[in-house]
C-alpha cells in the first residue's frame, strides 16, 4: 500500500480469469482499465504518472513506498507520484466506480459472490492515517499497522477486488487534530469494521454488479445484525461463526456446536470448495429448512434453507423451498461455492508490508 495523505488509496485491478491469462490478453485487458479510468485524471501529466503508478504497484518491487516505485517505472525522484497520491486533483471513488463498471461487464454472473475480508498493512511510525498498535489477522499477531475492510468479486470467470473501507480506530477518530495532519476529512467518524463492510456491500449493490451471496469470516458473520441486513437485501450467504453462535427457530435457541454435533451422519454431504495451496479443500455441509421468526424486529421476518459447515460456518440460500431431501442436498451445492470464494480470494489482497 502505497501512503496518500488525504485520500484513501487506489485500488488496482487485477483480473484472474479462468478463460485466459496469456501475457498478451493480460496486457490488453490492463490497457483496457487505465483507458476506462484516464478520463478521471483532467491532464496528460497525471494520466502518464497514474499509468507508472499501477504498473509499480504490479511489478516485482520489494516494498511499494515512494522511492522504490519511483525506481521500478524509471523516475528519478518519487516527487511526481507523491503529487499524484497528495495533491493532483482526481477522486479515487470514480475510478472504483469506472472498475465496478468494468468488472461487471467482464466478470459479472447472475450468482456472483462479494467477498468481505480484512487485511492489515504493516508500518514503523505513528502518521499514517488509522496506524496504531492493533491486531493484524494477515501478520496474525498485534503489530503497528493500518488495517483496512476489502470487497472482491468472484464468479466462474474471475475474481478481482472491487472496493476498500481504511478502518480508523478510536484512538484517531477522537484526535481531530491528528486526523488533519494525515489528511482524515473531519465528516469521517468512527466505524466498526463491520459497518464499513455494510457500507461496501451498499455500494457494491448499488454498482452494476450482478451479486447473488456474500461471503466473509467470523468477525462479520458473528454479528446478527449484518447476518439479517443480508437477508433483507434478499442476499444469500456463507459466514464463518463462532462455535457459541445461537441459531434460533421458533421451537428453541440452540448453539451451532450443538446442532453439528447432533446432526444424523447421514446429514453431511462432503463437497471439495476448489484446490488450495495443500490440495482440494474438502468439507462437510449440512443444511436444513428454517421456518420465518416473527418475534425478530427489523421488517418482515424471511426464511429460507440454512446450511452449517463442521469448521463452524453458517449459511443461508433465500428463499422457502420445498424442505424435502433432494432440495436439502441442492442447496449443500449451493452453498458451497460462496463457502470456497473468499479463501481463493485472499491471495488477491494486498500483501503486508507493502
Amino acid at each position: 500500500m502505497v501512503e496518500a495523505r488525504d485520500r484513501q488509496p487506489l485500488i488496482t485491478v487485477v483480473l484472474i480469469t479462468q478463460d485466459d491469462v496469456r501475457p498478451g490478453v493480460w496486457a490488453s485487458e490492463l490497457e483496457e482499465v487505465l483507458l476506462r479510468v484516464g478520463h478521471r485524471f483532467g491532464r496528460v501529466d497525471l494520466r502518464r504518472r497514474m499509468r507508472d503508478y499501477v504498473r509499480g504497484l504490479l511489478g516485482p518491487v520489494g516494498r511499494k513506498n515512494g522511492w522504490q516505485l519511483a525506481e521500478y517505472v524509471g523516475h528519478d525522484v518519487p516527487a511526481d507520484l507523491q503529487h499524484l497520491l497528495n495533491r493532483a486533483r482526481w477522486d479515487p471513488d470514480e475510478v472504483r466506480d469506472d472498475l465496478q463498471e468494468y468488472v461487471a461487464e467482464r466478470l459479472g454472473e447472475p450468482d456472483g459472490v462479494l467477498i468481505i475480508d480484512e487485511t492489515g498493512f504493516l508500518k514503523k511510525g505513528t502518521t499514517s492515517a488509522g496506524v496504531q498498535r492493533q491486531y493484524s489477522g494477515t501478520a496474525g499477531c498485534t503489530e503497528n499497522c493500518q488495517v483496512a475492510v476489502f470487497a472482491a468479486y468472484t464468479s466462474s470467470r474471475g475474481r478481482t477486488l472491487v472496493d476498500r473501507e481504511l478502518y480508523l480506530p478510536k484512538s484517531w477518530t477522537s484526535d481531530r487534530e491528528r486526523c488533519r495532519a494525515a489528511g482524515v476529512p473531519d465528516a469521517r467518524a468512527f466505524a466498526t469494521k463491520t459497518e464499513l463492510a455494510w457500507s461496501l456491500i451498499t455500494r457494491a449493490l448499488a454498482s452494476p454488479l450482478p451479486i447473488a451471496w456474500v461471503t466473509a469470516d467470523a468477525l462479520y458473520g458473528q454479528d446478527w445484525n449484518f447476518r439479517r441486513m443480508l437477508e433483507e437485501a434478499g442476499l444469500g450467504y456463507v459466514v464463518a461463526v463462532p462455535k457459541s453462535q445461537q441459531v434460533k427457530s421458533l421451537a428453541d435457541c440452540w448453539r451451532i456446536d450443538q446442532l453439528i454435533g447432533d446432526a444424523p451422519d447421514e446429514a453431511w454431504e462432503r463437497l471439495s470448495c476448489g484446490d488450495g495451496a495443500k490440495g482440494s479443500r474438502i468439507y462437510d455441509w449440512a443444511a436444513a429448512q428454517i421456518p420465518a421468526i416473527p418475534f425478530f424486529s427489523g421488517g418482515e421476518p424471511s426464511g429460507g434453507q440454512r446450511g452449517a459447515r463442521r469448521d463452524g460456518r453458517l449459511a443461508r440460500q433465500p428463499g422457502r423451498g420445498a424442505g424435502h431431501r433432494p432440495a436439502i442436498q441442492g442447496a449443500v451445492r449451493r452453498l458451497d461455492h460462496p463457502g470456497g470464494s473468499r479463501l481463493a480470494a485472499r491471495s488477491d489482497l494486498p500483501a503486508p508490508g507493502t
